[in-house]
């Protein structure tokens, strides 16, 4: 299975409330209904264990994907181009990184 997992810090000037808000309303229950994809999940990083360091991201979202052939599909069209448009405007410079579960 191909797991993408998103790391990311919000931009300047935007409230953690209001990207919540539209990540629960709007973008899981999107990437979770395609067809290619299996579950997708948004964690809130607390910090480093073992330490008061702050993590380096504030966010981590991972999307099981059950055909990537189809997810590319996905994200061509025109919904998904929407909310790729929309998460723009609250993620600086995201970090995609492509990853296989170990069978």
């Amino acid at each position: 299975m191909t797991i993408i997992v998103v790391l990311f810090n919000l931009k300047a000037g935007v409230q953690a409330s209001d990207y919540e808000a539209w990540a629960k309303s709007t973008d899981l229950p999107t990437v979770n209904s395609l067809k290619s994809v299996d579950q997708c999940r948004l964690l809130r990083t607390n910090g480093v264990m073992g330490s008061e360091l702050p993590a380096p991201y504030q966010y981590i979202e991972t999307i099981e994907v059950n055909s990537f052939s189809g997810f590319h599909e996905d994200l061509a069209g025109p919904l998904m181009q929407r909310i790729t448009e929309e998460f723009k405007k609250f993620a600086d410079k995201p970090l995609l990184i492509v990853s296989q579960e170990l069978p």
